[in-house]
């Protein structure tokens, strides 16, 4: 039994991979020697009807209801003229055709055209009604077969559209994580690379006529590397799936830190506040505290400034983070300030969250200003 059962199917895979027209072909060639086989004579119409009533099937996959129709004919041609007594076997394959590739309105046109054509082909030579639920019978089994086969396809049809779908979801969800990730490493890297150079460049001139100061320097160097280390490590810790154990990113809550650091790299620092603070979601805050830190990093490394003001305006509806500085803006000479990677992060930080980012030259004074809002579920009013 086993050998039987591995021996059909290993004929149904390969008549799986032959070509279609070959299989309909075939399929056609066999339905025409059954019926000339099981006619009741050999007459040369009762032939030529037989491949009327058959040999269209050729065609049935481009043509179904066609095919049904021509199909049809020459079976109630053949009926009564007395030719066949047994089952039409090119309208039941018709049948199953027509079920399974037509769509609704050729279905119907269909059944009802069968119905009429076998009532016609067994009742008018004489057939009683038995034999006409008998016949009736196979072809409303080759017509749920067709309509099973139609379903069976158009389950896989939406299973592979839902995979298709779901490995388009995950590409574009790991391409989201790694422009966050390149976004993050960015920021880290940028804002603490800066530090750190203004003050190595700072720590060697300031020995001599101010050890304390170089001293200073020095700490914030090594406190600038540790920091960096831990988000860094943290970042990469998401990409194997270990960030929750890790410190959690960096907000608003850190701001004070990140204004002292930047005091420490030589620049007057003010930070103001209106309004009524309140907490923010996890990606949120770290998306305003990015922006202040990018903000602040531009100001180290182009802007050649003295002071930087950071303002954080709460409203009902959201928040306006402002950094501004009184440094060479865009067209002093000598520096410029970038339209690179920063912005473009910051833009993308705060698209996510329907924000919008603001940057250009002040019109109240020389310098460069950074404005960002962010929309907030509502809270309490501010002042």
């Amino acid at each position: 039994m086993a050998l039987f059962i591995g021996w059909v199917r290993r004929a149904v895979d390969g008549l799986r991979a032959l070509p279609v027209l070959a299989v309909d072909v075939g399929i056609a060639v066999v339905c025409y020697a059954a019926t000339v086989v099981s006619a009741n004579t050999r007459a040369p119409q009762i032939v030529l009807l037989a491949a009327v009533a058959t040999m269209p099937l050729v065609w049935r996959r481009r043509y179904p209801l066609a095919v049904t129709f021509v199909c049809g004919l020459g079976t109630t041609w053949l009926s009564l003229l007395h030719g066949i007594d047994e089952q039409p076997f090119g309208q039941l394959v018709a049948t199953y055709t027509f079920a399974a590739l037509s769509g609704p309105l050729a279905r119907l046109v269909g059944v009802l055209g069968t119905a009429a054509g076998v009532t016609t082909s067994i009742l008018m030579p004489g057939g009683s009604a038995l034999h006409l639920a008998l016949v009736g019978m196979l072809f409303a089994v080759a017509y749920a077969l067709g309509t099973s086969a139609r379903a069976r396809r158009d389950r896989i049809a939406l299973l592979e559209e839902r995979a298709r779908r779901l490995a388009e979801e995950q590409e574009a969800a790991a391409a989201r994580e790694r422009e966050a990730i390149a976004r993050d490493m960015h920021d880290i890297l940028a804002h603490s690379v800066s530090l750190i150079a203004v003050q190595a460049e700072a720590g060697p001139v300031l020995v001599r006529p101010d050890p304390d100061r170089a001293v200073r320097a020095f700490d914030a160097i090594g406190a600038a590397a540790r920091d960096t280390l831990v988000q860094l490590r943290q970042t990469l810790g998401s990409l194997r799936g270990a960030a929750p154990a890790l410190a959690p990113q960096p907000d608003l809550d850190n701001l004070p830190v990140l204004a002292e650091r930047a005091r420490e790299a030589g620049l007057q620092v003010t930070v103001a506040e209106h309004g009524y603070p309140r907490p923010l979601p996890p990606g949120l805050g770290t998306a305003a505290y990015r922006v202040v830190q990018e903000s602040l990093t531009n100001v180290v490394r182009h802007a050649n400034a003295g002071r930087v003001a950071i303002g954080l305006d709460w409203s009902t509806t959201g928040l306006r983070i402002d950094v501004s500085d009184d440094g060479a803006g865009v067209s002093g000479r000598g520096t410029s300030r970038p339209g690179g990677q920063g912005l473009i992060g910051m833009r993308e930080r705060l698209a996510a969250f329907g924000g919008v980012l603001h940057a250009g030259p002040r019109t109240d004074g020389a310098g460069f200003r950074v404005t960002a809002t962010l929309p907030l579920a509502p809270g309490p009013a501010g002042d």
